[in-house]
C-alpha cells in the first residue's frame, strides 16, 4: 500500500477558488448549500488585502496526486480573537473542512496542529471554534484531541434585517 504524501501550508492568492469550493462543499455538508455566497473578490480582500493586515487567514491541506501535482484536499479558515479575561490574542477557527474522499489521512488533525503551533509560537492563549450539535463525527474528532466542550455557552448572531434594525440609522423601516 502506498502512503500518500501530504502537506499543510498557508494559503496563497492562487488558492482562493479552491478555498471557495471547499466552503461550498462545507455548506452542502451543513445542509445550507445556498448560504455560501462569498465571492473570490471578498476572499481576496479579506485574506490578501492590497493595503493593511488581513482580516482572515487560511491554511490548505494538500495531497500529492499520482502525476506529482498537489491537490487541495482541505482547509482551515481563521481569524484573530481577543480574550478580555486573559488580555491575550487567540485564534478563532471559522471553518475546518476536509474533502470526504480525503478524510482519514490525518489532514484535519494536521490543520488543527498547525493552528495550535501558531498559538504556542505567538503566545496566543486560545484556539476556539464552534460545531453544529448534530455533527457527531466532528464532535468525536474534537474530543479525541482533548478539546473542551463549552456546553455552558450559547452562541448568538445578528444578521440580515435584525442587524439592519439594530445598527441602521434611526427611522429606517426594514
Amino acid at each position: 500500500m502506498t502512503t500518500l504524501q501530504t502537506r499543510i501550508r498557508p494559503a496563497q492568492i492562487a488558492d482562493v477558488e479552491a478555498l471557495l469550493d471547499l466552503v461550498r462543499q462545507l455548506a452542502v455538508y451543513e445542509k445550507e448549500p445556498d448560504a455560501a455566497t462569498a465571492t473570490p473578490g471578498q476572499f481576496e480582500a479579506a485574506l490578501f488585502p492590497a493595503e493593511g493586515a488581513p482580516t482572515a487567514y487560511a491554511h490548505v491541506a494538500e495531497v500529492r496526486t499520482g502525476d506529482g501535482d498537489w491537490e487541495t484536499a482541505g482547509m482551515a479558515l481563521w481569524f484573530l480573537s481577543f480574550s478580555t479575561w486573559t488580555g491575550c490574542t487567540g485564534i478563532y477557527l471559522e471553518d475546518l473542512f476536509v474533502r470526504p474522499e480525503r478524510r482519514g489521512l490525518g489532514l484535519g488533525q494536521a490543520l488543527l496542529r498547525t493552528l495550535a503551533q501558531i498559538c504556542v509560537e505567538r503566545g496566543y492563549t486560545r484556539l476556539e471554534w464552534s460545531v453544529l450539535d448534530w455533527n457527531e463525527p466532528a464532535i468525536g474528532f474534537y474530543r479525541s484531541l482533548d478539546a473542551e466542550f463549552m456546553d455552558e455557552w450559547t452562541r448568538f448572531r445578528l444578521d440580515g434585517s435584525a442587524l439592519t434594525r439594530l445598527g441602521g440609522p434611526k427611522g429606517v423601516a426594514v
